[in-house]
């Protein structure tokens, strides 16, 4: 099964397919792409203007993880869909939340 995160010394790499512009704010949850690797669906009302798109992004998984938004940044893919996130927090928790989905 594919992994759509990373653990990483210091915290949780997250790999992210986002959706600007959406009708609402939504987590899909994970989908395994024709290449074989697994991101986490993200839908955003935002647009993809100025960063916008992932402050939006960054909030919405700050409150479905219950973290400050201060500890997720974009890593990779600033100005793609598919991101890649570091989460700067104890991987544990997340993970079990992640499997849930």
């Amino acid at each position: 099964m594919a992994l759509c995160y990373r653990r990483d010394a210091d915290g949780l790499s997250l790999f992210v397919r986002v959706t600007p512009n959406a009708g609402r704010n939504t987590i899909d949850g994970i989908d395994v792409r024709d290449d074989g690797r697994a991101v986490l669906q993200v839908r955003v009302n935002a647009v993809p203007d100025k960063g916008r798109a992932n402050l939006a992004v960054i909030a919405l998984l700050a409150k479905q993880f219950g973290v400050p938004k201060s500890s997720i940044a974009v890593a990779a893919g600033a100005t793609g869909r598919l991101k890649t996130l570091f989460l700067s927090v104890e991987p544990d928790r997340i993970i079990q939340q992640l499997t849930a989905l």
